[in-house]
């Protein structure tokens, strides 16, 4: 299993599971299109919060980049910054980009 998938798969519902606050922090849905792995809706909006396959065109924020890019995120979280003043990672929501670290840590 691809890490873009454990983490889609089981490390972020878990995570959603274990810390019901990261509701309040987030107030958001989040739409992550990773190419070459899928689409993938995060709805830490409505409690308890919830991770699916798909796409929704309501989301607050998309983040969009390769599998390839996103693993170096899951990697290394500080590469975030970097990787998205290059152009490799697209985030369409600033201020919900920057709390996307309480999710991906």
């Amino acid at each position: 299993m691809s890490k873009t998938l454990g983490f889609f798969g089981e490390y972020l519902p878990n995570k959603i599971s274990n810390k019901p606050h990261l509701i309040d922090d987030m107030n958001a849905v989040i739409q992550f299109d990773i190419e070459g792995a899928g689409s993938w809706i995060v709805n830490l909006k409505d409690a308890p919060g919830s991770v699916s396959e798909g796409i929704d065109g309501a989301a607050n924020c998309t983040v969009s980049c390769t599998q390839d890019t996103f693993e170096k995120v899951l990697t290394n979280p500080n590469s975030a910054m970097m990787l998205f003043a290059t152009g490799k990672l697209k985030v369409s929501d600033m201020a919900i980009g920057m709390k996307l670290g309480k999710v991906m840590g």
